[in-house]
């Protein structure tokens, strides 16, 4: 029987057929003036020439994305951190307190819209990743959402009605704008993600400086009701100009065939999936939630305080300003040395200087004007950054994938947002006079007849075991880089 010779060189000259789901990638060849176009005109569509994409990490596009997007951070979060100012007019209209249960519900509202937008993350994140060439419409949409929310707030006195607009549709709103600014900062920003997240975080800061002072001028001009339209036009004004810059840096893929991209680099995928199991990520999300529990803590209770220490309304608000200007700048800090530092050692640094500043500034030294003020520019600047800093973990477990990197994010805000939302009832619980003093307070615990001592503590504490925690985090990395030497 003749050997079958021809079989190898058949298959060695003609190739089998490529399957309907390859994807072929070729190298892009120089072009030179002999040879700028192929011959049939079709070649040079058929490759991506990367130097036609927009510098990462720097760049026109990449700066003023960030301007874009810092802008957006500011609404979004902003708004909620000043509701404050708008809770005490609300209080002081009669057409509103004269409601069942307002002195309940009007409060609530701040609290709801900060807690759903923490909540709606990973839902928001999860569309922003599974549906790309939405992404821009669902940043729109949320635009739209949030200006309808406010405008149709100031035409309403019914507070079922302002839950629903304020608290609830601008909730829903900001998180569909918030969610792409966060996945394209992971494709205009790799190297430099942490300043990018830095830059960015910090505008709930400035939100927070900056609408508390706006606020009550606008209430006095134009009362609740024209405020809120006034902030409805302010906010559009803002985000028109800004939104045309938030979009991504690389091209969307068009891949033909029954196997698309996002099915395997999407958040469904067995490799995102496997993030809720890493060791270091649930070290993480641990210490998150602790650092939030302990985190909102004064800035609920900052306020109330300094009013039993007769400290005026003027510089209470002061004393809020100073805390988130440092909160800023801690941000900034933050983001960059997540750029360049072991992201555990860095939060073993920052919770523990929170940790103390709670003990020692407001515990001990909290008992004056000027302790308190200490006690806002220190705990603001390392407590504030917290946010900034979760690209360093993140890095580790996503390397540098946008959707991963989004997913995570998502999976972070939701933690924070259990401390948001039930660290004030558990702290208000705790918060009874414990003895009955007879002189004047000589420590920060004793102010209130010792209201606050356990509040203080219970703060304290919850920074305490976010410390214990990254030191166990910072325990397992090493042990993971010495098993690999």
């Amino acid at each position: 029987m003749p050997e079958p010779v021809e079989v190898f060189e058949l298959a060695r000259s003609v190739p089998l057929p490529p399957s309907s789901s390859t994807v072929f990638i070729a190298p892009v060849e120089p072009l030179d003036d002999k040879s700028s176009v192929a011959a049939d005109g079709s070649e040079a569509d058929a490759h991506l020439n990367e130097s036609s994409l927009a510098p990462v990490d720097g760049g026109i596009g990449a700066w003023s994305f960030l301007l874009a997007a810092f802008m957006v951070e500011t609404i979004v979060w902003g708004f909620p951190d000043a509701y404050g100012v708008l809770l005490d007019a609300y209080l002081k209209e009669p057409t509103l307190t004269s409601q069942p249960n307002a002195q309940f519900l009007l409060p609530m509202i701040g609290t709801l819209t900060s807690s759903l937008l923490c909540f709606i993350a990973p839902l928001s994140h999860h569309l922003v990743c599974r549906y790309p060439h939405q992404r821009r419409n669902l940043m729109w949409a949320g635009a739209a959402i949030c200006w309808g929310s406010l405008f149709g707030a100031s035409y309403t006195s019914n507070i079922a009605t302002l839950l629903a607009c304020e608290g609830v549709l601008y909730a829903i709103g900001g998180a569909m704008l918030y969610s792409p600014c966060l996945y394209y900062a992971s494709e205009w920003f790799v190297a430099r993600r942490g300043l990018a997240n830095g830059i960015i975080f910090a505008g709930t800061a400035v939100g927070g400086i900056v609408f508390p002072l706006i606020l009550p001028t606008l209430l006095h001009n134009f009362g609740i009701y024209g405020t809120l339209r006034a902030l409805s036009i302010i906010f559009a004004g803002m985000l028109l100009p800004a939104l045309p810059f938030i979009r991504g840096r690389l091209p969307l893929a068009k891949v033909n065939g029954p196997t698309s991209r996002s099915s395997t680099t999407g958040v469904d995928s067995p490799e995102k999936n496997v993030i809720i199991k890493n060791r270091t990520f649930q070290i993480l999300m641990l210490v998150n939630t602790l650092q939030a529990f302990g985190y909102f803590v004064p800035l609920v209770w900052l306020p109330t305080f300094a009013s039993e220490l007769n400290i005026s309304t003027t510089n209470s608000s002061l004393l809020l300003a100073l805390l988130n200007g440092a909160s800023m700048i801690g941000r900034l800090t933050s983001g960059i040395l997540s750029d360049i530092m072991d992201p555990w050692l860095l939060a073993l640094s920052a919770l523990m200087s929170a940790c103390l500043a709670i003990f020692l500034l407001w515990g001990l030294l909290g008992c004056s004007f000027a302790g308190l003020i200490a006690f806002g520019l220190c705990y603001g600047s390392v407590a504030g950054g917290w946010p900034s800093m979760w690209f360093g973990f993140i890095r580790q477990v996503a390397n540098n994938d946008p959707q991963l990197t989004t997913t995570m994010t998502g999976y972070l805000m939701l933690s924070r947002g259990f401390g948001n939302v039930f660290s004030t009832p558990i702290s208000t619980a705790i918060s009874k006079p414990a003895k009955s003093l007879m002189r004047g307070a000589r420590l920060g615990f004793e102010v209130g007849d010792g209201k606050f001592e356990n509040v203080i503590i219970f703060a304290g504490a919850c920074f305490a075991g976010a410390v214990l925690m990254s030191g166990m985090g910072w325990g397992w990395d090493r042990s993971k880089v010495s098993q690999r030497r």
